[in-house]
């Protein structure tokens, strides 16, 4: 304990901020799809599996990172709005139990479909040449990827807060999660709106595990614990809370970070210990609403 000084602290601040960042993509994917269409998608580890096996699938067709930075979420998410349009749409109105359980099986299908194309190994999966090294950040040397995960982040969400506070699509998508009756009234396609949303949901997903796999490679396997921690941070932000899923990501992470540098086998612990606290002082999470779940 003597040797944690204030630069190293703040050292691993930064270092939970750029994990935060991949869980607040992964957590937002799925607030979004609870809060805009009340879907518990267990699939959204897979999704996020597939997001670093589609760039490492595209990478060895000659493509390069940053062109996967785009094609990748977007290819993920028209494949998530497949699924939800042949699987997931004939559900609705059937109980929240129905599309969990339907996740659940197809993540165990999209996970063994990986393992037949890739194999079971773990694939490498090199940081982009021009994002390598470390950069002074006044309190030391940091990775510059771990950095642009964050910006990437932070673009990603003001991008996100625009398109659903500021366009006229994503006032339809805000108005159809409270009351899709009056917006089919009014002769909107509702049916088309989830779809978008699930396709945005899912391509989130896929954006983080594209950026993390520079970080930990690509596994099959690599969707389940961060699937655990992404719920985590879901019920302590507030199910369907998107602001919850951005704060409760990033406090997640520095948590996550500080609890590695002094005890590292109680990491994973910390996190539970942490939403357990949070729900005993405040059961709907920071901003989630009461009895949102009946």
């Amino acid at each position: 304990m003597a040797g944690l000084t204030p630069d190293l602290l703040a050292m691993q601040v930064f270092a939970g901020l750029a994990l935060g960042a991949v869980y607040v993509l992964m957590a937002l994917g799925m607030s979004l799809l609870f809060g805009m269409l009340t879907v518990v998608n267990f699939a959204h580890g897979a999704f996020y599996m597939l997001g670093a096996y589609g760039a490492v699938a595209l990478l060895g067709y000659g493509g390069n990172f940053w062109v996967c930075l785009f094609f990748i979420p977007l290819a993920v998410g028209l494949v998530g709005m497949a699924v939800e349009r042949v699987l997931i749409r004939p559900l609705y109105g059937r109980g929240i139990d129905y599309p969990l359980l339907l996740t659940f099986g197809l993540a165990y299908v999209i996970v063994e479909l990986v393992r037949i194309g890739f194999g079971t190994e773990d694939l490498p999966f090199d940081t982009p040449a021009a994002l390598t090294g470390a950069v002074n950040i006044g309190i030391g040397y940091f990775p510059l990827y771990r950095l642009f995960v964050i910006a990437v982040t932070g673009v990603v969400l003001v991008g996100l807060w625009l398109f659903l506070e500021r366009t006229s699509y994503g006032l339809i998508i805000r108005a159809g999660a409270r009351d899709p009756q009056i917006v089919r009234i009014l002769g909107i396609d509702v049916g088309r709106v989830w779809l978008v949303v699930f396709g945005i949901g899912t391509g989130l997903a896929a954006l983080a595990g594209l950026l993390a796999a520079p970080l930990q490679g690509a596994s099959p396997d690599m969707g389940d614990s961060i699937l655990a921690i992404a719920f985590v941070v879901t019920v302590v932000g507030g199910m369907g809370s998107l602001l919850g899923a951005v704060l409760a990501g990033l406090l997640v992470g520095v948590v996550v970070s500080l609890t590695s540098l002094v005890a590292p086998e109680a990491a994973q612990v910390a996190v539970f210990v942490l939403m357990a606290v949070v729900l005993l002082v405040r059961p709907q999470g920071f901003f989630g609403r009461a009895g949102l779940m009946s």
